[in-house]
């Protein structure tokens, strides 16, 4: 309601120097023929009032399912992959189910499923977004070597997204952050094995503040 109102003040000031102009014009006419000439300006006012009120409902409407369907495409994949999703101030932080074997990089195809599904959210709801993998490891090892490696498992992920997700790959950057403690799942487990499984992971996050 504000907004038409503040649309119908702005109509009317536009209003006012043509209709001055319309109305010095013709001193000479007759009241009738004036307030007939009147009676179609503000017809053609309250019209183009109501155009404007129907575009921008019309938007609003738009908006609004884009979001409804972009809420449930988050909620599909939590429910589907078992996917735990972190929303941030400016980004969404994935906590997807890929994992990988022990000193291992090699992306599995158990979870090409949720990765292809991650990036159709992206090129649907986040085209303009910057994604980042993070890359992690279990403790077993060096830090030095753990960096390296959860570089490595982050690096896979990202060409897997670039090239079968087919998002552009100036918008993914990969990082490592090895096998830093307050990032572990399973704090201190490691293998070889099966031990540790939980910490060879990558986080999945999109930035969208520049969205």
């Amino acid at each position: 309601m504000r907004g038409t109102v503040k649309r119908s003040v702005l109509f009317v000031m536009g209003a006012i120097i043509p209709l001055s102009a319309f109305a010095s014009g013709c001193a000479h006419v007759k009241p009738q023929e004036m307030e007939d000439r009147l009676s179609v300006v503000g017809s053609e006012l309250r019209r183009e009032i109501q155009q404007g009120d129907e575009r921008l409902g019309s938007r609003i409407d738009g908006l609004e399912s884009r979001m409804e369907a972009q809420e449930r495409a988050l909620a599909a994949l939590e429910r589907d992959f078992n996917a735990k999703i972190e929303r941030l101030e400016t980004a969404l932080r994935f906590n997807v189910p890929v994992y990988f074997g022990f000193d291992q990089d090699e992306v599995r195809a158990q979870d090409f499923a949720v990765l292809d599904r991650f990036a159709q959210v992206v090129k649907d709801y986040y085209p303009s977004a910057l994604v980042t993998v993070e890359g992690f490891t279990d403790p077993a090892g060096s830090a030095a070597y753990n960096v390296r490696l959860g570089q490595r498992r982050a690096d896979g992920v990202r060409e897997y997204l670039v090239g079968r997700g087919g998002l552009p790959s100036d918008r993914i950057r990969a990082v490592s952050y090895g096998e830093a403690a307050p990032r572990q799942v399973a704090q201190g487990a490691q293998g070889p094995g099966d031990a540790g499984w939980e910490n060879r992971r990558v986080v999945l996050v999109i930035d969208h503040s520049g969205s």
